[in-house]
């Protein structure tokens, strides 16, 4: 029976109980699903198998534990007796790694990062081998393709279909790690590694702050590659701009709040519809919203009006800020070009946004304009087909 005290503590705030040693240790190799981590006796038998080792080989651990590791490699390589070669070069150097095709359950193939340790006891005996397998298939697809892009130098848009290629090269591989910081950081915060002090819990906010901007300044960088590349898919249908541009609102509200922006939602009637991909257009007002709070200071306001002219129905969104010169209003939609407004305002993000934002607009048959003078603030103008 529980005593008085635990019977008064709320069960949402008790901490989970701190894990140390190897119950942690076993916890994080269980839990990692990117790598195959598993275990092997000494002669190359499977010990144990994770969750990682699972997803990628598609075996489950009932299926695989007692087999020997040459289940995984290509006929060649075992006529060629490559994994008892692997696993005597582990042994004599105490280590192996190299890339090379993998198998499998299924029978197909993937290109795989493999790392073999062997381990010994405190005499030195040998008692087995520790194996690290990742999966790097989509970086030797996105280096084929990337090599592919290079030899058509000659061709007039060659360089174009390079950039695009590196950039999606590069968001993928650095949204990885990143994926992790942010995962590792929740983990610390929770307390799976111990008690954590108020300071300590504003370290780690800060921590997946920083990594959550990051991973949205990859965002830009990956989908205008693949804008670039044509790799965009649309799915037309009837979009209520005012839903829309109210949805966009409440994303961005606690931001505006925080620094004291008035943003105001003009009445859009019911029957401003248009014909257009509702996700794009939401994307595109969002840029524009969160553009507008960005150079608007503080105590500023922001304001979104829709509007129809004969066939275009528009919406537009006006800030207070210092405005844009008219010999600068063609260089805010180029790519990796920021217009500063003003010379006090810090400059954050890739210079993307608007570049996709208009990318995407006149992909749905519409456009982005800008009208502004400076030191009135700017209007950014989204025209769509109406319905």
């Amino acid at each position: 029976m529980a005593t008085t005290d635990e019977a008064s503590v709320n069960p949402s705030e008790r901490k989970p109980a701190a894990l140390e040693g190897p119950a942690l240790y076993s916890l994080l190799v269980e839990s990692v699903r990117d790598y195959a981590i598993f275990a092997l006796d000494a002669t190359g038998h499977v010990l144990t198998w994770n969750v990682g080792a699972e997803r990628i080989k598609g075996y489950r651990a009932s299926e695989i534990i007692g087999r020997h590791f040459s289940t995984f490699y290509p006929e060649n390589d075992l006529a060629d007796g490559k994994p008892a070669m692997e696993l005597r070069v582990a042994t004599a150097e105490g280590r192996f790694e190299e890339e090379g095709w993998r198998v499998r359950k299924d029978g197909t193939r993937f290109w795989a990062n493999v790392v073999i340790t062997a381990l010994r006891d405190q005499t030195g005996q040998l008692v087995g081998f520790a194996k690290v397998t990742r999966d790097l298939t989509e970086r030797l697809e996105a280096q084929r393709r990337a090599i592919e892009a290079a030899s058509l130098v000659a061709a007039s848009d060659a360089a174009n279909r390079a950039k695009s290629e590196f950039l999606a090269t590069m968001s993928h591989e650095l949204r990885t790690p990143l994926n992790a910081i942010g995962g590792y950081a929740e983990l610390i915060d929770v307390g799976i590694a111990g008690p954590v002090t108020d300071e300590q819990h504003d370290y780690i906010a800060r921590i997946r702050a920083a990594q959550q901007h990051l991973l949205g300044i990859i965002t830009d960088l990956l989908n205008y590659s693949r804008i670039e590349a044509g790799q965009i898919t649309y799915e037309q249908q009837p979009v209520n701009v005012g839903a829309v541009a109210a949805h966009a609102l409440e994303m961005v509200a606690l931001h505006a709040r925080a620094r004291s922006i008035t943003v105001q939602l003009c009445p859009c009637p019911d029957e401003l519809v248009v014909l257009a991909d509702a996700q794009k257009v939401e994307q595109i007002v969002l840029n524009l919203l969160s553009n507008a709070l960005k150079f608007t200071p503080t105590g500023g306001a922001v304001r979104v009006e829709c509007g129809r002219d004969g066939g275009i129905v528009t919406l537009r969104v006006t800030d207070t800020g210092p405005g844009i010169p008219v010999d600068k209003h063609a260089a805010v939609f180029e790519p990796f070009v920021q217009v500063g407004r003003s010379l006090a305002t810090p400059q954050q993000g890739t210079g993307l946004g608007l570049a996709i934002s208009r990318d995407l607009a006149r992909a749905m048959g519409g456009d982005l304009t800008l009208e502004s003078v400076p030191g009135e603030g700017a209007t950014f103008i989204l025209s769509l087909q109406a319905r």
